[in-house]
């Protein structure tokens, strides 16, 4: 599967710091230096299910993951990043079934709408992005291999994997097991099915439906199971211990852990070295989510002649790990904020610089402050336009330094 084509990004004339990211699992910052000088720092994220656009809680996972390449290839490293799209699930086929279309027409549609919406926020392109479809044969081999390891049983022809392989099961989370059986019931898992060794073991190869796709394998006919998909692409594609997984916060559980698991128990060593998680963006009160109905999508702002780097910067008002609720006003501000900026740069001379592109570097480089970031750029805009709009020519330099560190840090182009 093809992804989108990335945006040209300058060079920095000075090196960012290295990256400390919190991490999940420890509740710890962690500094991500590749751990073999000269090696790509690895990121996986986990991508769409293909049965709808991209709404802005999408957005904001991706563009706070966008910041993390951005800050470690200003850091001075290169960038190995995979991203997947599960482009055959339940509800993708259930919403196929619901419009009369067929699911593979919905995937394509959906999927190459998600390029748009990317390539419009300057989103970098991972190096690999596979489809669940295309990495089937991958998530056979991890299942054989996680049999032959005593780690799965079958229940009516499903095959499950068994999460007590793992003896680390659960730290990544960190939730009890109330907590991680309420999470289960309530995102795809299935607590209560009879014949299950343990509540929260999860399908790994769910056997052929009447009306499904499926595809041959060891286990009989059948597609794959959710976790397992992730588990093998990033298992093949980024190797053991890779940097950071990442994802929306309510994939902590049960996908993350679920994916750690798979890998964990064949390897015996650690699936990521840091999980990192961005929050959830709300809408009319709630979580914006399909079920509930209350989503913005990108593709619909675009539409509407909204510049996509208005929509950009909204979301980097925000710190990627934090909840929060859109509202229509954060939209209308990002605009003005957007004017301002090109107002100020387009003077060329302004007040210095190099305070701004140290302070950007370090924020981005401390957990990915976008905010904190941003602040140090509204003040060089207030220093340069001025109280009586004058601006403070004291570096003739600034404005082609703030434009871009703008771009290459945090993905705005004015």
């Amino acid at each position: 599967m093809r992804a989108w084509t990335g945006p040209d990004v300058p060079s920095l004339d000075v090196r960012g710091p290295e990256v400390a990211l919190h991490d999940t699992a420890s509740g710890k910052a962690v500094t991500l230096v590749p751990v073999e000088p000269g090696t790509p720092a690895r990121l996986y994220v986990c991508g769409i299910t293909p049965y709808d656009a991209t709404h802005l809680g999408h957005a904001a996972t991706y563009v706070g993951f966008d910041l993390l390449q951005r800050a470690w290839r200003n850091a001075g490293h290169d960038v190995r990043y995979v991203q997947n799209v599960t482009d055959v699930d339940d509800p993708l086929l259930e919403r196929a079934e619901k419009v009369g279309v067929p699911w593979e027409q919905i995937a394509d549609r959906e999927t190459e709408l998600f390029r748009a919406d990317m390539t419009a926020l300057r989103v970098l392109p991972p190096d690999v992005y596979l489809g669940a479809v295309e990495s089937i044969p991958l998530v056979v081999a991890m299942i054989e291999k996680l049999a032959e390891a005593g780690a799965t049983y079958a229940v009516d022809g499903d095959v499950y994997y068994r999460v007590d392989a793992d003896a680390a099961f659960g730290s990544e989370s960190g939730y009890d097991r109330e907590t991680m059986r309420a999470l289960f019931g309530e995102r795809g898992g299935d607590p209560d099915r009879p014949g299950k060794e343990d509540p929260l073991d999860c399908v790994v190869w769910r056997a052929e439906r009447p009306g499904e796709p499926s595809w041959e394998s060891p286990f009989g006919p059948g597609r794959p199971g959710w976790h397992v998909e992730c588990a093998a692409i990033a298992l093949e594609h980024l190797g053991t211990s890779f940097d950071v997984q990442g994802g929306g916060s309510d994939l902590t559980f049960p996908h993350h852990e679920m994916c750690a698991g798979h890998v964990q128990t064949l390897t015996q060593v650690p699936f990521a070295r840091v999980y990192s998680h961005a929050g959830m963006v709300g809408y009319d009160g709630e979580k914006m989510s399909k079920s509930k109905g209350n989503l913005v999508f990108v593709s619909a702002l675009r539409n509407a002649e909204i510049d996509p780097m208005a929509i950009r910067l909204a979301l980097m008002r925000h710190h990627f790990r934090a909840d929060w609720e859109w509202h229509d006003t954060e939209l209308f501000r990002a605009v003005d904020d957007l004017e301002r900026f090109r107002k100020a740069v387009a003077v060329g001379a302004g007040a210095p610089a190099a305070p701004v592109v140290t302070e950007v570097l370090a924020a981005l480089a401390a957990d990915l402050d976008a905010p904190r970031a941003l602040a140090a750029v509204d003040g060089w805009v207030d220093a340069t336009l001025g109280t009586a709009g004058l601006a403070d020519t004291s570096d003739p330099h600034a404005a082609a330094s703030v434009l871009t560190v703008l771009d290459a840090a945090l993905g705005l182009r004015l």
